[in-house]
């Protein structure tokens, strides 16, 4: 995905953040505005008025601010497609991420507006997005208190993390075809864990190749077979169960 023809040619702009931010949240507005937003910070605007100081001690910067530091992060963003070895890609975008909630531009909507241009930055690298999930909150907030103590480590790895899981989850079985040997990550559903994949494997019910790191590789292919033949040992069991009860009745 390569910016639209309305930008400059730059990895991101201000002018999509702000349009990420008016499309995110204009519904939302809709039905409730913001408290202490005047008719001037409607979305896609910055905010206009002073942020009290959040948990952990992090004030946001004046009002009169954002537009410039906003430019100086798009400026910083593009520092991305430089390759120079001395931070990995991941750090890159945990500092940028970061620096865009210390920012705080809007009156309200920045972190998930945050995230959203997080992905679409990903994205424009040719990577897949990172999802942060309800049950990873926790994790990550702590992760980003710490890299505003200008600790990067844990939120960059939960990003690497977010977006090797997304890569097994919905990339790699896409390209990978029906019969092309994959890891069980990227076979995992909801329906069965990459945990049950594996003792499956181990115990010879699924059809897979061990590598020679020791992890399991297998197909969609197999894995419909493995499935239809746990369905049918499970239909199979009721039956012979109700036969034993038809044989044993009083």
């Amino acid at each position: 995905m390569e910016p639209g023809d309305w930008t400059d040619g730059s990895i991101v702009t201000v002018q999509e953040v702000r349009n990420i931010h008016h499309v995110l949240m204009t519904p939302v507005w809709t039905v409730e505005p913001h408290p202490d937003a005047s008719g001037s910070e409607n979305p896609g605007n910055f905010r206009r008025h002073e942020i009290a100081a959040f948990g952990g001690g992090m004030r946001p910067p004046p009002w009169t601010e954002v537009d410039h530091l906003l430019h100086d992060w798009v400026t910083n963003a593009e520092r991305l497609r430089r390759q120079d070895g001395e931070v990995s890609v991941p750090e890159k975008l945990a500092r940028l991420h970061n620096r865009f909630a210390q920012i705080h531009p809007f009156p309200d909507g920045n972190g998930r507006t945050g995230r959203l241009v997080l992905n679409l930055l990903l994205g424009r690298m040719g990577y897949p997005p990172a999802i942060i999930y309800k049950r990873d909150r926790d994790k990550y907030l702590r992760a980003m208190q710490r890299a505003g103590k200008g600790e990067d480590g844990p939120l960059a790895e939960l990003i690497a993390r977010s977006v090797t899981t997304n890569l097994y989850r919905f990339v790699l079985p896409a390209a990978a075809g029906p019969v092309k040997l994959v890891p069980l990550a990227a076979l995992a559903t909801e329906r069965i864990s990459e945990n049950a994949l594996r003792v499956a494997a181990n115990r010879g019910r699924l059809r897979a190749v061990k590598a020679g790191d020791g992890s399991w590789r297998s197909s969609r292919k197999w894995l419909e077979q493995y499935e239809q033949s746990k369905y049918q040992r499970g239909q199979g069991s009721v039956g012979e169960r109700s036969r034993s009860s038809v044989g044993h009745a009083p």
